[in-house]
């Protein structure tokens, strides 16, 4: 029991995710070496909502609006993938858009299985010249595109920043452009870098 005493001491007893104190326990954050520094200690309501994918309360996801900004990797790599995970809600996306982890931390977030979110493993997502797009990936639009439900045109030569994939649409991407978040046809980008 030391990882969980090492945790409680840590959090102050208190769920590393929404600070609640009921039904406190360790949780592994994949890939994970069973150490303090690769786990959680979060509380019984987190953890039926991490572990059963579309039970999520939106609500009560809200309060990774503080635990995003915590010191600890494990912490922030869990956050993302929650907040990865809510994505379809504009708070979610905006509280994405603000999160920084250095690239260790982001790759570690990456690494593991999304915990319960829905993916294709065959869909895979290219850009106009046939390289792999990936979460997190910066592309460039090359063609100026009109976007529907808004007053502007995304500009060719545009960045857009941190994408996320239609997981169920290989030809699809979103990502924000003037502050506005947008689906963008994969076929009028191109990968950054």
């Amino acid at each position: 029991m030391k990882v969980e005493s090492q945790l409680k001491e840590r959090s102050g007893t208190s769920c590393e995710l929404c600070g609640n104190n009921n039904g406190l326990s360790v949780f592994p954050v994949e890939p994970s070496d069973g150490t303090a520094d690769k786990c959680i200690l979060i509380c019984e309501n987190c953890s039926s909502q991490i572990n059963n994918p579309g039970t999520e309360d939106t609500n009560h996801w809200r309060c990774l609006n503080e635990s995003m900004w915590s010191e600890i990797p494990a912490v922030k790599v869990m956050a993302w993938r929650m907040l990865t995970r809510l994505r379809s809600h504009g708070w979610s996306q905006d509280l994405l858009d603000m999160m920084f982890m250095d690239d260790e931390t982001l790759a570690w977030a990456q690494s593991g299985k999304d915990d319960g979110a829905v993916t294709d493993d065959k869909i895979v997502h290219i850009d106009s010249n046939g390289s792999v797009l990936q979460n997190g990936d910066t592309v460039v639009l090359i063609k100026d595109l009109d976007v529907k439900g808004a007053t502007f045109t995304a500009k060719r030569g545009t960045s857009v920043r941190n994408i996320n994939l239609v997981w169920d649409n290989a030809g699809q991407i979103e990502g924000r452009v003037n502050g506005q978040q947008i689906v963008i046809l994969t076929k009028y980008v191109k990968k950054a870098g």
